[in-house]
């Protein structure tokens, strides 16, 4: 009951935030202007408006886990409410859970109000139905946001929202993009930048594993093994995440 009401609480307070509205409505228009460039490219329509919504919503979601989640736990020692929230029977390690969880129910009520578009786009102008393979990519890109938010959560135990956004995104953009910094540093003389980019990429996370994109767009079948295998590494990631937030925010003197 208790980290119930702390995740009501994150929801209301982050639901109120009109960044969410912006960056929805954006991505909402991001998926119009796919229909537009679908209707300039002859035989690709549907190509495109997959890529690009499936893109958009990506991109604008991580927007909103980065800029929600950073300012989490900030925010209450700002205004001096975590003195208040620490009072009462309520432990720190139900705090940052209520706080993610709290998080997540907002990030998925916009990702389900992108899919329901995404949806609607494509029964319109899909001639043979809808692909469903593309909610297999919502759910994985659901997945690779639920990983970011966490990282944005364990950084805003410590640091300021400025820093936690900047170690967030460069979190994102190694994870996303590890495969290429290993072949890059593979061509690379130095023994010890090779063992540096080794080290990054085992402990940061493989964001890579969640972007099935390319094959929804090509009609590639996606093996359910693959998914299971992505969700799997996901949980536990993000388990690991909110296990190192916890035992940080823990020791964290607030005097």
């Amino acid at each position: 009951m208790r980290t119930r009401a702390v995740v009501a609480n994150t929801f209301r307070e982050a639901i109120r935030d009109k960044v969410l509205y912006n960056l929805v409505f954006f991505a909402l228009l991001v998926m119009g202007v796919s229909v537009v460039l679908g209707k300039m490219t002859l035989g690709e329509r549907l190509k495109i408006i997959q890529d690009v919504s499936l893109a958009g919503m990506s991109v604008f979601g991580l927007l909103i886990a980065i800029f929600v989640g950073i300012g989490l736990v900030h925010k209450e020692i700002q205004r001096r409410t975590i003195y208040i929230l620490l009072a009462k029977p309520i432990s720190r390690r139900r705090f940052i859970v209520g706080k993610y969880l709290g998080l997540m129910l907002v990030i998925g009520l916009n990702m389900a109000v992108m899919t329901v578009a995404l949806l609607a786009l494509l029964a319109l102008f899909s001639p043979t139905g809808i692909p469903w393979g593309s909610l297999v990519a919502v759910v994985l890109i659901l997945v690779e946001l639920m990983v970011v938010t966490a990282v944005a959560v364990l950084f805003s135990t410590f640091s300021t929202p400025t820093l936690s956004a900047m170690l967030t995104l460069g979190v994102w953009v190694i994870g996303r993009f590890s495969s290429d910094l290993i072949r890059l540093a593979a061509r690379s003389e130095s023994p010890a930048l090779r063992g540096l980019v080794a080290l990054v990429h085992a402990l940061l996370p493989n964001l890579e594993k969640f972007d099935v994109k390319h094959l929804v767009v090509y009609g590639m079948t996606i093996e359910p093994s693959y998914v299971a295998g992505a969700l799997l590494y996901g949980l536990l990631y993000i388990a690991f995440l909110l296990g190192l937030a916890c035992v940080i925010f823990e020791r964290r003197d607030f005097k």
